[in-house]
């Protein structure tokens, strides 16, 4: 077989670690299968590297940030190449560059559009295990380019689709995708097997297993995946099309999302063209709206309340603060305060009452919800930050998610 490894931060968090992932590709070696190994870098250097940019500018160019951040991943493919090679097995370390993926012009969060795969299928073809570093492209001007946060995952399954790979494994310092995280719920249950839409829905709404554009990118070109633990050899949680099977069960897991604000612009003219006017305003700011509602404040005026990443509130006061309607400044309100909870499930689409559980068990718990969204296979609500954790075992515990006797933690 022809697999793809990615092997995230802390797996290659130091020495030692690195070594210990040289022994694991060359026990997968062994068994006759061909191996390319995705690395991202080690555990806290992009932080690191971050830190070192503020300290040289408070507003670096993006450009520059991209070539250094881009560092970090090259330190790991050399080291790792090194590990391998003093192992016997012989492996080359590989830039972005030179494997050929090239990404669109934005800087720090860039997107895959080509890879040639060619230097790959070439080491592959004289016995050499490539190791490439993942997180990095270059753009048509042959700037170095990132893929955003979690983009190694990315890079490995755009790879894995590029050489025709039968599977794309992922290994993390998780046994694999559970019901909830089990560091809030100490029953959460391991799956066995998700769907693409599933997981796609999960990392979108929270969970830090993969990235969701890598995930999106295995399911559009078919790449099958599997997370796996890189610290012990548990067998991890498959990611496949979804079969008949997974809708037996309503939902397969909650999640959630602290790393959200709601933002209420008040008192806009309630006419046409006005919401268009400011979410255009928001997009050409480069910020990232989730869930929106609209209601009516009063007669002839209208409220309009988003949620956005924390991290984007100061590029949402500031567009929104330079618009005006109608000669007036617009108003605005903010509420960091809050997280997104969500339940998932393909089984959704053949269940009913789902909402009414996951409203009715909020309600219990007194928790408030201030807004809602849905699709085929989620519902999502926004709450309190303070209640994130009592919502999250509350809800585990009514869709009856937790580990049962026969089943491994």
């Amino acid at each position: 077989m022809l697999i793809v490894q990615k092997y995230g931060g802390t797996s290659v968090g130091d020495v030692d670690r690195i070594h210990h992932v040289a022994e694991r590709v060359k026990a997968a070696a062994a068994t006759g299968d061909q191996l390319v190994v995705v690395v991202s870098a080690m555990a806290g250097e992009t932080d690191r590297l971050t830190g070192l940019a503020e300290a040289m500018s408070h507003n670096p160019s993006a450009r520059e940030m991209d070539l250094l951040l881009s560092s970090g991943e090259r330190v790991t493919i050399a080291l790792l190449a090194m590990a391998l090679t003093g192992a016997g097995v012989p492996a080359q370390a590989f830039t972005g560059r030179q494997v050929g993926i090239e990404t669109s012009a934005v800087h720090t969060r860039a997107r895959i559009e080509r890879i040639s795969g060619a230097r790959l299928k070439k080491a592959l073809s004289e016995g050499v295990v490539p190791v490439v570093a993942g997180f990095q492209g270059v753009n048509a001007h042959s700037d170095v380019t990132t893929l955003g946060r979690g983009g190694s995952d990315l890079t490995a399954v755009a790879v894995a689709a590029a050489i025709g790979a039968d599977r794309c494994d992922i290994y993390t310092d998780v046994d694999g995708i559970y019901t909830a995280d089990p560091r809030i719920v100490t029953s959460a249950r391991k799956l066995e097997r998700v769907a693409f839409e599933e997981l796609r829905e999960l990392a979108s709404l929270g969970a830090k297993v993969l990235q969701t554009r890598s995930v999106l990118f295995a399911m559009r070109h078919g790449v099958p995946l599997q997370v796996l633990n890189s610290f012990n050899d548990r067998p991890g949680t498959l990611v496949t099309e979804e079969d008949v099977a997974m809708e037996q069960e309503a939902v397969s897991g909650v999640t959630y999302d602290r790393n959200q604000a709601k933002v209420t612009v008040a008192d806009l003219p309630d006419h046409p063209g006005v919401a268009s006017r400011l979410f255009e305003t928001l997009s050409k700011a480069d910020v990232l709206v989730d869930m929106i509602i609209q209601n009516v404040s009063r007669e002839g005026a209208t409220d309009i309340s988003f949620t956005v990443p924390r991290g984007d509130l100061e590029r949402v006061k500031a567009a929104v603060s330079a618009m005006e309607l109608e000669g007036e400044p617009l108003q605005i309100e903010v509420d960091a305060e809050i997280a997104k909870i969500s339940v998932v499930g393909v089984g959704m689409r053949s269940h009913s009452g789902v909402a009414t559980r996951m409203f009715s068990t909020l309600a219990e718990r007194e928790i408030n919800i201030k807004m809602i969204s849905t699709s085929e296979i989620k519902i999502s609500c926004v709450i309190d930050d303070i209640y994130t954790e009592l919502a999250i075992r509350s809800l585990h515990d009514a869709f009856a998610l937790g580990a049962t006797d026969g089943d491994t933690p």
